[in-house]
């Protein structure tokens, strides 16, 4: 849905949507031919293993963030749970983003991640951590702190 929206914006940009899950993927291809034919490419595979040679402007995640002890997990009837957690402390996903991403970004490449509010400083430790720079977290519709965004170290 990221992807979609963000090729439905800026129909001049190129759009890469990865994906580790067969399932979504198809629920993409659907989504794609419906509202945003031309502009998107869906990869399969695990983060940035099946983009590592190409080179990216912005990477936007909304990568699985909850706690895998987390209550409302056992409440799911439809998402499925490796969409939503991350181990723990909810933050294996993340961690994975921000030792990988900087390797695919351009130079002055910009990494956006959705988290829960309550990772706000987990979140931004983790990337200044990795030798992310610019860090700062946004807020939601909601005003709760949802998405960090980072520019690349330039390694």
């Amino acid at each position: 849905a990221i992807a979609i929206a963000i090729a439905g914006e800026r129909k001049m940009c190129r759009v890469t949507a990865v994906d580790v899950s067969e399932a979504a993927l198809a629920v993409a291809r659907e989504n794609v031919r419906a509202h945003a034919p031309g502009n998107v490419v869906l990869e399969a595979g695990s983060w940035t293993e099946p983009v590592r040679d190409q080179r990216f402007d912005v990477i936007v995640s909304n990568p699985p963030y909850v706690r895998s002890d987390d209550a409302a997990l056992l409440a799911l009837r439809h998402e499925p749970r490796a969409a939503l957690a991350a181990g723990k402390d909810g933050l294996d996903a993340i961690r994975a983003l921000a030792a990988e991403c900087g390797s695919v970004l351009k130079e002055t490449g910009v990494l956006l991640i959705e988290h829960g509010a309550e990772q706000q400083a987990a979140v931004a430790e983790l990337l200044a951590r990795h030798g992310w720079t610019d860090i700062c977290c946004h807020n939601d519709l909601a005003g709760l702190p949802r998405v960090t965004a980072a520019r690349r170290n330039g390694k």
